[in-house]
This record gives structure tokens, C-alpha cells and sequence, in this order.
């Protein structure tokens, strides 16, 4: 896609939400059903994905950790933005990568050492770029690509989470 396309694609919706705020606030929903085993049948756009225990937490290693999916989510997102900055800005950038690594203390989550945090310790985020860029040009793509990714965003400077338990 070339940056007067994406631009055309994006200006009557950026015109829309400096009229409209509340046109800009979308609720996007995800939802799940528990399977055989401990599984959780999870829906994605393409396709059901059956997310079960760690390897590390007794699971099979058959079924996706939903650890690998946050890390996963973190590197589409990461990716999709960097190529549409890139686009936008007209960069040309050849082959691009993305890799997420986080790291985790399983005791936390088994509840085997209380001071083990549940969740990740830390998480690195990997570019591997090729193109002819200057140093203004790399630098300015991956701040706008941190500034601009959602998923990036939400995992620095997390939401309240409401819990919610209704019973049937």
C-alpha cells in the first residue's frame, strides 16, 4: 500500500473523530467457552483457537498458552503499526520482523512461592528492519511505532480491569 492510499483510507474516519468523538470509541469484544480439559475455546476473525495450560503449568504443549497469545497480539499489533508508519511517512523499508519475548516466574501463577509475581517479569520487544533509512528516519518510525501501537500502549500504562462473575 502506498502512503496516499492509506492517507485517503483514514482521512474521512480522522475527519470523523475530530467532529465526533464518541464516533472514535469502539468496544472490541473477545469471548471464550471452556472445553474438555482445562481449555478455553477462544474465537479469533480466521479462526476458533484452543488456548490450554503451559507446559511449565502441567499443560500438554498441544493447546496455545495464552502467555505466547499476549506476546503474539504484542508483535501484530507492533508490526501492522510500524508498516503503517512507515507507510504513511513514505519510508521505504524492505523485510521487517517482530519479536516479543516475555518473561515469567511459574511459581507465581501456582501459587508455589507467594513473593513470584503472577505474570510477566519483563517483555522485549525486537525490530529487525532492512531499508535505507537515516538515523531521524529509524528513530522517528519506531517512536511513532511505540506512540501509535495499541496493544504497546495498553501493556505500558495499563487500564482498571472490572471483573465481572454472573451465575447461571
Amino acid at each position: 500500500m502506498q502512503a496516499d492510499e492509506l492517507k485517503s483510507l483514514q482521512a474521512p474516519l480522522k475527519e470523523l473523530y475530530r467532529q465526533d468523538s464518541k464516533a472514535a470509541l469502539i468496544t472490541l469484544t473477545a469471548e471464550g467457552r471452556i472445553g474438555e480439559g482445562v481449555t478455553c475455546s477462544v474465537a479469533t476473525a480466521r479462526a476458533l483457537v484452543e488456548a490450554g495450560l503451559h507446559p511449565a503449568t502441567g499443560g500438554s504443549g498441544v493447546h496455545a498458552c495464552s502467555g505466547d497469545m499476549l506476546l503474539q497480539a504484542l508483535v501484530a499489533c507492533a508490526g501492522v503499526t510500524l508498516n503503517a508508519v512507515a507507510t504513511a511517512l513514505g519510508l521505504e523499508i524492505g523485510q521487517a520482523s517482530v519479536r516479543a519475548e516475555g518473561d515469567l516466574d511459574f511459581r507465581g501463577t501456582l501459587g508455589v512461592a507467594r513473593d513470584a509475581p503472577v505474570g510477566f517479569r519483563d517483555i522485549r520487544l525486537t525490530f529487525d528492519i532492512e531499508g535505507k533509512l537515516d538515523e531521524e528516519q529509524k528513530a522517528s518510525l519506531i517512536k511513532l511505532t511505540e506512540r501509535y501501537c495499541v496493544v504497546y500502549q495498553t501493556l505500558r500504562s495499563p487500564p482498571p480491569v472490572a471483573v465481572e462473575a454472573r451465575w447461571g
